[in-house]
């Protein structure tokens, strides 16, 4: 399995939501993951061990086709070492070091999983895509249009990719507990990963002091595990730093968060009244697309032009939503996607 790594952990927990269940499905079978993720340490409780290659902006005096070529020979030892009969990518775009380590081997079961609502006008890139045998597509809370492409690749879809079951998460009362909070206060977990707490202006910073200003809510700031540490000195808020922060969303009464893939899913799929402020800068995913849904069931209010006003008239809005979020899929997608790999390895095809 090779999870790549952008500015979150959407492909490697998604990558390890799909792994677990695999072995939990089939203990006997071997996974190994090869990844761009300095985060190895959380796949050791799945037994799962891995190989590490970092991207190519840490390295000094290397170029990205240097880069590139590094990435195939490492990887190409990998496959010949570990003989694997099935890989399995989760990426935006898959590098070009990758598919040459595993164009040769003809008998390897090559899968991508792409996620995500495509914003018009995005590139597909078919010759990639004609790389692989299986394409997988993750459901998103928008009914995703088809590629309008002729290629030769299996697609198969599921319901959306989140880590954790209902029955993982923490009580109410041992989330609370364990991360010493009151059982009696508003609670708001909020992750936006971008902004600098400390400049008085930015939308993090406008944010907590527009929550703070009701004197029974507390704020639970979550901090990434490969992100800069967060230095805040306000009452009435902590950091959380673990993983996956979502084993707590029933300690919560409401969120703040950015409109990435898996932070959506969580939020909608656990329950919690969430304000979402989209990404309208990225790439390929369209972010309001997939958060105005939130607005149309009821459960979340999509800010998209954030400054002190319009934030501060949010923050209020949230803090007398209740959630409306159900169940939309009645299996995590995770279970699903294991199961048909597991069935596409035993065809042998």
């Amino acid at each position: 399995m090779f999870p790549t790594n952008g500015t979150g952990f959407g492909h490697f927990t998604r990558m390890l939501a799909v792994a677990k269940r695999m072995k939990l499905n089939n203990p006997e079978l071997e996974i190994i993951f090869f990844t761009t993720m300095p985060t190895l340490h959380l796949l050791k409780p799945y037994g799962i061990p891995a190989h590490h290659i970092s991207g190519p902006k840490y390295f000094k005096n290397i170029n990205s086709k240097e880069w590139q070529s590094l990435l195939e020979r490492e990887l190409s030892l990998c496959l010949e070492t570990h003989q694997p009969n099935m890989f399995i990518f989760d990426g935006a775009f898959p590098y070009a070091g990758m598919l040459r380590a595993i164009q040769g081997h003809h008998s390897l079961r090559k899968i991508w999983i792409r996620r995500g609502t495509a914003r018009k006008g995005s590139s597909i890139p078919i010759d990639r895509i004609e790389c692989f045998d299986v394409l997988v597509h993750p459901e998103d809370s928008v009914a995703r249009v088809e590629d309008q492409l002729d290629y030769d690749v299996e697609v198969i879809t599921c319901p959306p990719i989140v880590m954790l079951d209902h029955d993982e998460l923490l009580s109410k009362e041992k989330a609370r507990s364990s991360l010493n909070l009151p059982f009696d206060a508003i609670v708001v977990y909020v992750q936006l990963g971008a902004g600098e707490i400390n400049d008085i202006q930015s939308e993090i910073r406008l944010t907590l002091e527009s929550l703070l200003k009701n004197p029974k809510v507390y704020v639970v700031l979550g901090e990434s595990l490969i992100g800069e540490r967060i230095s805040v000195d306000l009452p009435r808020v902590q950091i959380l730093r673990d993983y996956p922060n979502s084993m707590y969303f029933r300690g919560f009464d409401a969120t703040v968060q950015a409109g990435g893939y898996n932070s959506f899913h969580e939020t909608r799929t656990f329950g919690l009244p969430a304000l979402f402020y989209p990404n309208m800068n990225t790439g390929t995913d369209d972010q309001l697309a997939r958060c105005k849904i939130a607005e149309e069931e009821g459960w979340g209010i999509v800010l998209e032009n954030r400054n002190e006003k319009s934030i501060n008239t949010s923050v209020q809005a949230l803090l007398l939503l209740t959630s409306t979020a159900v169940a939309h899929y009645p299996i995590n997608g995770a279970s699903e996607l294991s199961e048909r790999l597991l069935e596409l390895m035993l065809d042998g095809r």
